[in-house]
């Protein structure tokens, strides 16, 4: 169980690099130790408390690792706009966009180019609806081709907008994949989609996960968790 920590201060807050972010205090039930991070997209401050820590020694931890944080809000990549840019990340190439507000408000992809009218101030948020449209029925089909390589029934897939993880199953069997990997390359997308299905039979990393890993995915595993690595946090740019 987490719980907001509320006894000693409301709205914490530390700077790092000139910049006023907000320190996110959780308590975990089965925490032993504070652990920190920060946000994908460099908006908060997160620790993680035992049940018996003091907010002041939370933010205290936070205030002595600012070297640390600030190194990591430098390798935030900065938010870009796609309709400024005049592009967006599909499958792993750069396309371009046509909108034209008195065009049809369907997108349409042909030779490169995306096109597509209606109202400008709707035109980021239909162009990501446009991505998770195209992301389905590609995470299925990846899921369809991986589970039959690991000899399981194929598992129900439900997009998620998960500010930090690319993929999770449920004990249930619903495998749950980051919308925003349709902006990545074919074999980076489906090695998160392999590697789903490959907790479907293992929940663990152990020896056993990834020989079933090895098994099923067609491509490099080691190629495409370096792609994750080095561009991963790219991916969150356009949309946030």
């Amino acid at each position: 169980m987490i719980e907001w920590l509320r006894d000693e201060q409301q709205n914490p807050a530390i700077t790092l690099s000139g910049r006023l972010v907000p320190i996110a205090l959780k308590r975990h039930a089965r925490a032993k130790r504070m652990t920190l991070r920060l946000a994908s997209d460099g908006s908060a401050v997160q620790i993680t408390v035992p049940p018996w820590c003091r907010s002041k020694d939370a933010i205290a931890f936070a205030e002595s690792r600012v070297d640390w944080l600030e190194e990591q809000l430098a390798k935030i990549p900065a938010r870009e706009c796609p309709i400024t840019r005049g592009s967006l990340r599909f499958r792993g190439n750069e396309v371009a966009l046509a909108w034209n507000e008195t065009a049809p408000r369907r997108a349409k992809l042909a030779e490169g180019t995306l096109s597509l009218g209606g109202p400008h101030e709707t035109l980021l948020r239909r162009l990501q609806r446009w991505l998770e449209a195209e992301a389905q029925p590609l995470m299925e089909a990846d899921l369809a081709f991986f589970c039959g390589a690991a000899e399981l029934d194929t598992r129900p897939l439900r997009l998620t907008r998960a500010k930090r993880r690319w993929g999770s199953c449920s004990s249930e069997g619903t495998v749950r994949i980051n919308w925003r990997l349709i902006q990545a390359p074919d074999f980076v997308r489906r090695s998160v989609v392999a590697h789903e299905v490959a907790h479907l039979v293992h929940f663990d990393h152990s020896p056993a996960f990834h020989a079933m890993l090895a098994a099923i995915y067609d491509d490099d595993i080691a190629k495409a968790d370096a792609w994750l690595k080095a561009n991963g946090r790219r991916l969150y740019t356009d949309f946030g």
